[in-house]
């Protein structure tokens, strides 16, 4: 229960403060008046600092675990670093900031690759971050973690395994007063000052570390804060049955194990190696241990993440499959969407960063109502530095809409349509293992023979696509397997995000800003960063790919026949972009994707079938938006919505084939009566359509997806009239 009072000056009590809540007061005035926990002081609605960073008591603890992750008969005990007020010594009770790391020791934190011993002294002088130097001052224990096999965890790293977030869950169960812990000396030491509320927070290895633990639903991790994070490992070294590159996994736990054990750490790192199946890119046993969005039903922390909509170190993807896996489950959740690659929100937008970081902790660790929660869900950079809000992602506005491959005309090598084509036109390409995606994109208005691409006319509006983009292709090929690859583009000259520099879309400055007290050994002072922007006239969207066995299921190949009409689908990486009005967008079908993936040698050649192969863009706005920046309209027919009755069929978003086949009888009638002409009866009969859809759709037995794309064409074919 969060209670409210206004504001006064705290001593050291130690006893919780509960008093009526001020429910009819202006928010606003009872934020930044309130103080709720004792041992802490508000200012602006905030903990305000109260406590001396230099006398703060730090510690380095060894926290027994049941893991012999090395095999060499020892449990494995898992060191941390401990910050917290001196005053705890004294009764004093605090929750607790964590990040759990593989980094410590080398590569470091942050875009300043700290480490814990910089001086190699064998003494752990640094805190990297900034997160100890600003919340320990207000309030907060910081508890840094050597995940296990690194730094001075015992043990070997296994790449996203149990292990890894085993080490991490002992932790917070010590800290919750379970299981057993040693200082230096072998002395039993205990958490006798830890609120048993911890959050986590981390950029990468860090934020996966935190999401994995969040998936047990271990007690008292109260929320997490994943930044670039991974929530599958499968889609960190692989995409559809095509992996990135070789020995991923068991390169990395080699690379962060323990500088003194990385030879006695060799046995497990191999046979890292030959479980990850690198020949086939299936995904197994190995990979479904350490797939953590399968199990958010396990979740009970709140989740704030932040995530590049163009970082392609991890993609994504990684936050869109988490995303909606804890949408599914109620979980309390708000995102950050950035155009930059794998950076840090401190280094893309500090104190707006600092502010919301801190708030969100004061809220879900100390139960402080400061309003966080009744905010916008989604924060989302919508050009260079330039943000909007939105209570939803994707956009609740969004409409899967399903735009045709159509032939070319005087002017463009294929063109883009919302309406039927006519004919059987057919293109082909053959996959070229060599080929760039900047290859692909190139000369957008020229035909090449080793790419298909199709082109919107100038837009008459700005359209906005948020969502998982699909492709859907209808396509003979000439060999049994082969890679895909499909990108949408927008072309148009503009002055956008430079995520694909060296630093991802950040310049590192030579000033410092501080952000909490400092140490002699611990400066709250970084260098300062700015957004670099590139003037382009193209930008890369978003990148989906496929390896053409793996199209129906990435647990059991099935080989393509030579000579055979196949449909062939597959998603793209999320996203949220604006193509602006003058813009075309551009749809580029591909084979091998050099530089991004491992290329097929296979050079298959396609013969891809137009106006039976299409995408299906996330609009928001749906189909009259992008029609109306298309310039066209395109009536519905019954013929089109019996298609897309058999297709969402075949796509599995009907509960069973019942479903799809009340409504394709439905649409059946309408066809007869549109052919003849007979309006009256086309609209009685699609009145049904749309009862018998509502109807479905409120037992479950479609999906939302399948829903709103049916609803949307219906509307459209009535709203066409006789």
């Amino acid at each position: 229960m969060r209670w409210s009072t206004s504001r006064v000056a705290l001593s050291l009590v130690l006893s919780l403060l509960l008093v009526p809540s001020f429910s009819h007061l202006d928010n606003d005035k009872v934020y930044a008046e309130q103080v709720t926990v004792s041992g802490h002081e508000l200012e602006d609605g905030v903990t305000r600092p109260i406590y001396s960073y230099l006398d703060a008591i730090k510690e380095t603890v060894f926290i027994q675990s049941e893991l012999d992750s090395d095999e060499n008969g020892e449990p494995d005990r898992i060191a941390i670093d401990i910050m917290r007020p001196k005053e705890t010594e004294e009764g004093l009770k605090v929750p607790v900031i964590m990040e759990a790391s593989p980094y410590y020791e080398k590569l470091g934190r942050g875009n300043e690759s700290q480490v814990k011993d910089p001086d190699g002294s064998g003494t752990n002088e640094m805190f990297p971050l900034f997160y100890d130097n600003y919340f320990v001052p207000r309030g907060y224990a910081v508890v840094l973690l050597d995940m296990v096999g690194t730094n001075n965890s015992d043990g070997c790293p296994t790449t996203g395994g149990f292990e890894e977030t085993e080490s991490v869950k002992v932790v917070i169960e010590w800290l919750n007063g379970k299981g057993k812990a040693f200082d230096k000396e072998g002395n039993e030491v205990s958490a006798d000052w830890s609120a048993g509320k911890v959050g986590m927070v981390g950029k990468s290895y860090d934020g996966t570390l935190a999401n994995a633990v969040a998936a047990t639903g271990v007690e008292g991790l109260e929320t997490i804060v994943p930044i670039g994070a991974i929530s599958s490992w499968y889609y960190y070294y692989r995409y559809e049955g095509i992996p990135f590159y070789r020995n991923g996994p068991s390169g990395l736990a080699s690379r962060v194990t323990n500088s003194k054990r990385v030879r006695q750490c060799a046995p497990i790192h191999e046979r890292i190696r030959v479980a990850a199946d690198d020949e086939t890119g299936n995904y197994n046993e190995f990979w479904d241990e350490r797939n953590y969005y399968k199990d958010t039903g396990n979740v009970k922390a709140s989740v704030f993440m932040i995530h590049g909509l163009n970082d392609y170190n991890v993609k994504a993807n990684h936050f869109s499959k988490w995303w909606e896996a804890l949408a599914e489950n109620d979980i309390p959740r708000k995102l950050w969407l950035t155009q930059t690659g794998h950076v840090d929100p401190f280094d893309f937008r500090r104190a707006e960063w600092v502010q919301t970081l801190h708030r969100w902790f004061d809220y879900w660790l100390l139960d402080i109502e400061n309003g966080i929660m009744d905010e916008p869900i989604l924060d989302l950079e919508t050009g260079p530095g330039e943000w909007e809000t939105y209570s939803s992602w994707p956009s609740e506005n969004s409409t899967f809409v399903r735009v045709r491959l159509a032939p070319g005309n005087e002017s463009l090598p294929g063109t883009l349509t919302t309406g039927p084509v006519n004919g059987e036109a057919v293109q082909t390409f053959t996959d070229n293992p060599d080929q760039t995606d900047m290859q692909m994109v190139q000369n957008e208005f020229t035909v090449k023979e080793d790419r298909l691409i199709f082109l919107s006319p100038e837009l008459q509006e700005d359209v906005r696509l948020s969502g998982v983009p699909e492709i859907d292709i209808r396509t003979v090929v000439d060999k049994e397997n082969t890679n895909l690859t499909a990108l949408i583009v927008d072309y148009g000259t503009d002055v956008r995000v430079d995520h694909q520099s060296s630093d991802e879309g950040i310049r590192t400055l030579s000033n410092r800003t501080c952000w909490g007290e400092s140490s002699p050994t611990d400066s709250a002072c970084y260098l300062e960063t700015e957004l670099t922007t590139i003037e382009s006239p193209y930008e890369i969207v978003t990148h989906g790919w496929l390896s053409a066995k793996n199209r129906k299921s990435l647990e059991h190949p099935v080989f393509l026949e030579p000579g055979k009409n196949h449909r062939i689908k597959w998603e793209t990486l999320p996203e949220d972009y604006v193509f602006k009005k003058g813009h075309r967008i551009g749809i580029v079908i591909a084979g091998s994707n050099k530089g991004r993936l491992l290329t097929d040698p296979n050079r298959a050649a396609f013969h891809v079938h137009l106006g039976k192969s299409l995408v299906e863009l996330p609009i928001v706005g749906g189909r009259k938006a992008l029609e109306n920046a298309l310039g066209e309209t395109t009536p519905t027919t019954a013929t089109e919505i019996l298609s897309l009755v058999e297709s969402l069929k075949e796509d599995g978003e009907f509960q069973n084939e019942e479903e799809a086949r009340a409504l394709t009888t439905h649409m059946a009638a309408v066809e007869l009566y549109e052919k003849k002409g007979l309006g009256d009866k086309v609209a009685k009969h699609m009145n049904g359509f749309m009862l018998l859809l509502d109807q479905q759709r409120n037992n479950g037995l479609i999906s939302n997806k399948g829903y709103y794309m049916l609803k949307e064409e219906a509307e459209s074919l009535i709203e066409s009239g006789p």
